[in-house]
């Protein structure tokens, strides 16, 4: 009797310290190929066997892009692995994804992707603190090959930057 009270108490405890948000996949190129001008969060259409699947953390977003289709948001070319245990309830691994937003968000960023050089990024998935699939889209614009150069150098400079310090404090 005892035993499952602290059982219970412990499950209770453990569901009342909820974590933030749990990163699934990182789309880590986007930043590299991309400048992230507004970011929006949104939700996607999965079935079962993908959320199971997704909380397996496999999934990649290398190849992936958004684009706004008939006033819907639509996700392409995200690799959700098929569930282990899924059998015949899998689906298609590469299929499109629809993505919840709201219809201001759908008609905003319509108008903003008919500007030229502008796209929707994927950026990463994730679970939010309610356990639910969420998607963090940027609107970006494209970097030109000397723009790719300055940040790698910009980078490589901080890093100096820091490595001098760290030896200046030993």
């Amino acid at each position: 009797m005892a035993k499952s009270k602290v059982l219970r108490q412990a499950a209770k405890a453990e569901r009342q310290a909820k974590p933030g948000k749990k990163t699934i996949a990182k789309n880590r190129s986007a930043h590299h190929e991309y400048f992230i001008d507004e970011t929006f969060e949104a939700g996607i259409e999965l079935t079962g066997t993908e959320v199971k699947s997704l909380r397996e953390r496999a999934c990649q977003l290398t190849d992936a892009f958004c684009l706004i289709r008939g006033r819907e948001a639509w996700l392409h070319g995200v690799h959700v692995h098929p569930y282990s245990n899924g059998g015949v309830w899998n689906v298609d691994p590469d299929r499109k994804r629809r993505l919840l937003l709201h219809r201001r968000q759908i008609d905003y960023l319509d108008a903003k992707l008919r500007q030229k050089g502008l796209a929707l990024v994927p950026l990463e998935i994730y679970f939010d603190e309610n356990n639910r699939v969420k998607l963090a889209i940027g609107l970006a614009r494209g970097k030109k090959l000397y723009d790719k150069r300055a940040d790698m150098a910009r980078r490589d400079s901080d890093r100096e930057i820091a490595r001098a310090l760290k030896e200046l404090n030993r």
